[in-house]
C-alpha cells in the first residue's frame, strides 16, 4: 500500500476505508491537470469559468498559492482525495470561508474527476471531512450550495445528513452566469455522523 508514504510528511492526512484526504502539494501538479483534462466536461457545468490557463502549472500554483492563504488566514482548507490502494488522485474538497464567534461555520465544495464519478468516493470523503470540521475545527455548522439541477450533489449532501433550507438567488457565477443555488446546512449535533 503507497498511501503511507503521505503519512510521514509534512502534510497531514485524514484516512477512511477507500481514501485519504491531504493538503494538496505542488509535485500533484501533473495527476491534478490530467485528471482536470479528463473531467472537464463532467465539472464545468457545475463551476465557475475556467481560466485560459486553468490547467497550466502557473495557474495550479496560484490555486495553491490561495489554498495557503485560507490555512495561513484560518479561513479554510483544501484536500485532495486519494485512492489508498494506489495513491489516484480521485478530485477535491475544500471547507471556505470560515466563520468563528458566535457563527462557528464554514462552506464546503467539492468535485471528483470524470472516472470515479458514481462510485460513492465523495460520500466517503465527505463524512472525514465532517468528522475534522466538527472534531477537530470544532464547527458547529457546515454550509453547501448545488445547482438546482446537480441533483447526484444534492442526493449526496442528504445521505451526509446535510438538510435543504431554501434558495439563494443568483448566488454562484457558474460557468459565466450568475445561478441560482439550493442550500443545504448541517449542524454537528445533528445525528449519523
Amino acid at each position: 500500500m503507497l498511501f503511507g508514504r503521505f503519512l510521514s510528511g509534512t502534510a497531514p492526512a485524514l484516512v477512511g476505508q477507500r481514501l485519504y484526504l491531504r493538503q494538496p502539494l505542488s509535485a500533484d501538479f501533473e495527476t491534478w491537470a490530467a485528471l482536470r483534462a479528463v473531467s472537464r466536461g463532467h465539472l464545468q457545468p457545475w463551476e465557475p469559468s475556467w481560466a485560459e490557463d486553468a490547467l497550466s502549472r502557473d495557474g495550479f500554483r496560484r490555486r495553491l498559492a490561495w489554498f495557503e492563504k485560507i490555512k495561513r488566514q484560518e479561513s479554510g482548507e483544501a484536500f485532495f482525495l486519494f485512492a489508498r490502494r494506489d495513491d489516484s488522485l480521485l478530485g477535491g474538497i475544500t471547507l471556505s470561508n470560515i466563520r468563528r464567534g458566535a457563527a462557528q461555520c464554514g462552506e464546503l465544495g467539492y468535485w471528483v474527476g470524470q472516472p470515479y464519478a458514481g462510485q460513492g468516493l465523495m460520500g466517503e470523503a465527505l463524512r472525514l471531512m465532517m468528522q475534522h470540521c466538527f472534531g477537530g475545527l470544532n464547527l458547529h455548522r457546515l454550509e453547501a450550495a448545488t445547482l438546482p439541477e446537480n441533483v447526484p450533489s444534492q442526493r449526496l449532501l442528504l445521505r451526509a445528513g446535510f438538510q435543504a433550507e431554501g434558495i439563494a438567488r443568483q448566488f454562484l457565477k457558474i460557468n459565466g452566469v450568475w445561478r441560482d443555488h439550493r442550500m443545504y446546512g448541517r449542524l454537528a449535533d445533528d445525528p449519523g455522523l
